[in-house]
């Protein structure tokens, strides 16, 4: 080879070295802005993420000052409402207990007039009055009783069942035959009678009871009859719920009429069918046929709210007034299981033996039987087990029957399981 063509391969690959260094350059430098850039991107989203943090952060501060105001302010509310609550309850209570019952003088002669009149009925039955008379006197005793037992009692206050309305109707005939007026001021149909009741079984014992039995075996067989109600029994029929009764057009149309209906069926009738039919004189069947009848009936009753919460067994809850009594269930047709009523006021039977000394039972079975009575309400034996478990601890609130908001749940998804249990049973036939 020649000296100038070596020059020129050497003058070649000092350019092409050259312009090899010279792209490893520029790649090195595009690389470093393509990364440069990313890293931009990066530190702007960084900063836009920052910048939302903040926003809600700011936010949020925002919504704690206002959560807090208003905690502040409900706070306050409660506070405000609670010194109001104290207050009014220690004004009550102040009213409560300077609270002196005062002898009701109209009221207290004619109850001893009534009394007095019921002695001489019945030494006119032994002396005097025809024997259909005296008869007369003791079957209606009898089966007008159902009006109160089956009727005002366990339809009308627990709702143990459910009538339709023709035997609703011979029940509220019956109890007004009965004539449930305790007191001049105080004439009882069945609305009240109902409501008086359900604020028993709800406030039991306390000054909020109508027959509240810490007051003594008299006043709790007078029931009422000589003195004003305490101021709480007042306050507290207020807020028992009403409005299923209020909903039955049976009811409401004694509530309105029972003044006359009284008149009719509980002192004319029952007078008159022995004039009429074997010629009773006017006198004897009015102090046999009203005084006596209407007497007696009205202290069945009352023994129902007073022995039967003194003397008898607590086999169900000891730490309640009410007993098992066996003379009280005898004379109020069933009503003397008093100690079970009270744990279970829902059941129908308002005894755990059922018909056992207790006709009203047989009563509402035999008209279950002919379709005018039905959702007969009642309790397990597990429930029964269960409450007795809990005698000794007071725990459980009173209530006053099927629809008491107070029931426990547990016994109210079990009554609700068994009236599915009766429903397909009756489906299936």
């Amino acid at each position: 080879m020649t000296a100038s063509s070596d020059t020129c391969l050497g003058a070649t690959c000092s350019t092409i070295a050259k312009e090899s260094s010279t792209t490893r350059y520029s790649i090195a430098d595009k690389n470093r802005m393509i990364e440069g850039d990313c890293l931009d991107k990066k530190i702007h989203n960084v900063c836009s993420e920052i910048n939302n943090l903040n926003k809600e952060s700011n936010n949020m501060d925002k919504e704690a000052s206002k959560m807090g105001r208003d905690a502040i302010s409900n706070f306050d509310s409660k506070v405000a409402y609670v010194a109001e609550e104290v207050e009014t309850r220690n004004s009550q209570h102040a009213e409560t207990d300077e609270f002196v019952p005062q002898i009701r003088w109209p009221d207290t002669i004619v109850q001893i007039f009534l009394h007095a009149g019921c002695v001489y009925g019945l030494c006119l039955c032994l002396v005097a009055a025809k024997f259909y008379t005296s008869l007369f006197a003791l079957v209606t005793i009898y089966i007008t009783g159902f009006g109160i037992t089956a009727g005002a009692h366990r339809l009308w206050s627990h709702r143990a069942y459910k009538a339709k309305w023709p035997l609703r109707l011979l029940l509220i005939i019956l109890f007004t035959v009965t004539g449930q007026a305790s007191a001049l001021h105080y004439i009882r149909h069945v609305y009240v009678w109902a409501l008086d009741h359900r604020v028993h079984h709800k406030y039991s014992e306390t000054d909020a009871d109508p027959h509240n039995a810490t007051r003594g075996f008299f006043l709790l067989t007078s029931d009422g009859l000589f003195s004003p109600p305490h101021p709480k029994v007042v306050e507290k029929r207020k807020a028992v719920d009403m409005s299923d009764l209020e909903a039955d057009p049976i009811v409401m149309w004694q509530k309105r009429f029972y003044p006359p209906l009284f008149a009719i069926f509980n002192i004319f009738l029952p007078v008159a069918i022995p004039v009429y039919y074997w010629d009773e004189s006017l006198w004897n069947s009015f102090w046999i046929n009203f005084n006596m009848r209407f007497t007696i009936t009205l202290n069945m009753a009352f023994f129902v709210n007073s022995v039967a919460h003194m003397w008898g067994q607590k086999p169900y809850d000891k730490n309640i007034s009410s007993v098992e009594n066996l003379g009280v269930s005898l004379a109020a047709l069933g009503e003397g299981w008093h100690n079970y009523h009270h744990v279970f006021p829902w059941d129908y039977k308002t005894g755990e033996l059922g018909n056992a000394y207790n006709p009203s039972t047989s009563f509402i079975n035999f008209f279950a039987k002919i379709g005018w009575a039905y959702d007969l309400k009642s309790v397990s034996n597990r429930m029964i087990v269960r409450r007795a478990k809990m005698c000794g601890d007071g725990s459980h609130p009173g209530i006053w029957g099927y629809g008491d908001s107070d029931i426990q749940k547990e016994d109210l998804e079990e009554l609700e399981a068994m009236a599915e249990e009766k429903n397909q049973f009756f489906k299936d036939e």
